[in-house]
């Protein structure tokens, strides 16, 4: 039996999660330690209920996160300028550069996969996983329900 466009997908993810734990690997970071990370290099400083929020994860979740990069000189927390009760959370200049290096990569990775399609068939796979993309999303969303 040939493998469905499902099947495949699935592969997909299986190597990026296997790319992401070599990339990982000797260091602090974990794909949940990265998404805050993330947040943080896309959003600028935020507040833990903000991360949580983005990522879709509780406040408590968000906050052993932050611990541990915190611990590991990632990120600082200060008080929040004008609510006494939230804290902020930015990254230090080690995360920064962390977070460079891996935009860099990630570029270069997706320069490399798109070079494996012939430039004629790249709108098409774009357009086709913009596609997939919609559709899973709303199926996703429906699933959840209200929120």
């Amino acid at each position: 039996m040939e493998p469905t466009i499902l099947d495949k997908l699935l592969v997909i993810v299986e190597l990026f999660q296997r790319d992401m734990a070599r990339a990982f690997k000797g260091t602090p970071l974990t794909q949940a330690r990265v998404g805050v990370l993330w947040i943080l290099q896309t959003r600028g400083r935020s507040t833990q209920q903000a991360i949580a929020e983005a990522l879709r994860v509780s406040a408590h979740n968000v906050s052993m996160l932050v611990d541990a990069l915190e611990a590991n000189g990632y990120v600082r927390r200060m008080p929040h300028p004008s609510d006494r009760r939230a804290v902020m959370v930015e990254l230090t200049p080690l995360a920064a550069d962390v977070m460079r290096n891996m935009q860099s990569d990630h570029a270069r990775l997706s320069a490399s996969l798109l070079d494996a399609v012939p430039s004629a068939d790249v709108a098409a796979l774009e357009r086709g996983i913009d596609a997939i993309v919609a559709r899973l999303s709303g199926l996703v969303a429906s699933e959840a329900g209200p929120q």
